[in-house]
């Protein structure tokens, strides 16, 4: 069994009935996944690392396959397997959708892989065309400088560089010759350029298009040749430019890269645009730990499945098992998104901070009283003194369609009696055998109410007794 494997079965067996909304299981889950972000995988065959890799990208080309016979070979042949990651200093900042790819590189980096982390200071001054309606404004030299001064320390938490290379493209492109260009520049198809739908749309619109964006994905694609990459990494909406790569270094007499793309991360409003700085509706890099879980707390619902696959080390397997307890009413979409919000700022900021940023969020925000919900579903203990806690459950409040149910809720610790008095709340956690006793059983468990509330809380749904 791999050490990635060991440590899925561990996870499992903490999501297994666990309260995901405890301190403690938050606790135990985000020590095991943090870890896995210096887990050594290189144990894994190449197959099993091209499976992990392909897991999380849009597009693998030419194919998975192909990325496993490239791993082996560069093992066969005791040379290092390269991967390529690029950035154009186009902002000082680097937010959480820049790091999708960047989390990939860091998995290869684990394998045993050798990251190159290319910084574009002659690319930025073309400026990526990719998604643009518009030219981008020009960059001066000093622009570049004070963008990239802190890139480096912003993808720290995820690239190891003492054993990783960060360069400068203009280390070769500053020294490419006119005559070199135009002789890469004659065998490139101009159909290859034509088909990107942003510039046929900007042409279309009477939009300014520049020969230098025109050719720019050749100058990136230089880059590549230059360090004669295995593979490369990038966002969905690098495709075309990944793919000139390709060309250009088939054009050089050499190996084709393997293309990876990824995921394009929504932004946090939930509005469908990607996570942009122009829009804030990012988390960058550099944010407190507070702000970092406050930013993340704040996504809607449906994002945090997407998150969790693209920002942490959790695993598919795990993920479904999250989404199947969500789907059945034992964990509540908040737990999940804190267990979110940890991960992440446990990899920019540490464990330490994961659970300091917890605890103050849920100081500022989480202590509601019950007694401020509308509506609550109302038992008197005194008509159902005798009822057993799965009947009540089950029939007078038809919180769950069976006794046998109410247990399942039971054993996946969603079952507990809450005190509360003065802005303070007690639980009780209630076990299996409780379903079978009578709500006065119970009830007496919690011990003197001294006119305090008490509500039942079955899964994510609340209902008070009245005493």
């Amino acid at each position: 069994m791999s050490r990635l494997s060991e440590s899925v079965t561990r996870v499992m067996h903490i999501l297994d009935g666990a309260d995901l909304g405890a301190d403690y299981t938050a606790a135990q889950l985000l020590s095991e996944t943090t870890a896995r972000r210096s887990l050594d995988l290189s144990d894994l065959s190449p197959q099993e690392q091209a499976a992990l890799v392909e897991g999380r990208a849009n597009h693998l080309i030419p194919s998975a396959a192909v990325l496993a016979e490239k791993i082996e070979a560069a093992r066969a042949a005791g040379r290092p397997f390269v991967v390529k990651y690029g950035i154009d200093p186009t902002s000082p900042d680097v937010h959480l959708g820049h790091a999708v790819p960047i989390i990939i590189a860091s998995r290869f980096q684990r394998m045993g892989h050798h990251v190159v982390f290319i910084i574009g200071d002659v690319t930025a001054k073309i400026g990526d065309p990719s998604g643009r309606s518009s030219e981008r404004p020009a960059l001066t030299d000093e622009d570049i400088a004070r963008n990239l001064s802190g890139y480096q320390q912003q993808v720290m938490p995820f690239i190891d560089f003492e054993r990783a290379d960060l360069r400068f493209n203009g280390e070769w492109l500053n020294k490419v010759t006119l005559p070199e260009l135009v002789g890469v520049l004659a065998r490139v198809p101009v159909s290859m350029s034509l088909q990107r739908e942003d510039f046929r749309t900007r042409l279309a619109e009477g939009q300014g298009l520049s020969v230098a964006e025109f050719v720019y994905s050749v100058v990136m694609a230089w880059d590549s040749v230059a360090i004669d990459a295995d593979v490369e990494l990038g966002g969905v909406d690098q495709l075309l430019n990944l793919q000139m790569c390709r060309k250009v270094m088939e054009i050089s007499d050499q190996t084709p890269e393997v293309v990876i793309t990824t995921p394009l991360i929504e932004g946090t409003d939930g509005t469908g645009a990607k996570m942009s700085k122009s829009k804030g509706n990012y988390v960058g890099l550099t944010a407190s730990p507070d702000e970092v879980y406050g930013r993340l707390m704040s996504i809607p619902d449906h994002l945090t499945e997407p998150y969790l696959q693209l920002l942490t080390e959790w695993t598919d397997d795990e993920i479904r098992v999250v989404t199947k307890r969500l789907e059945e009413g034992t964990a509540h979409p908040m737990a999940v998104k804190r267990i979110l919000a940890g991960e992440v700022v446990a990899a920019l900021h540490g464990l330490d901070a994961a659970a300091a940023a917890r605890a103050e969020f849920t100081a500022r925000f989480s202590k509601r009283s019950f007694g401020d919900t509308q509506n609550l579903p109302v038992v008197s203990l005194k008509d159902h003194a005798e009822e057993t806690l799965g009947a009540l459950i089950s029939r007078t409040l038809d919180f769950a369609p069976s006794i046998s149910a109410v247990r399942r809720v039971a054993q996946q610790k969603g079952l507990r009696l809450i005190r509360e008095a003065d802005g303070e709340q007690q639980t009780t956690q209630l076990t299996e055998a409780s379903v079978q006793q009578t709500l006065n059983a119970v009830v007496s468990e919690v011990g003197a109410l001294d006119g305090a509330e008490l509500y039942l809380k079955v899964g994510r749904k609340v209902a008070r007794i009245d005493v």
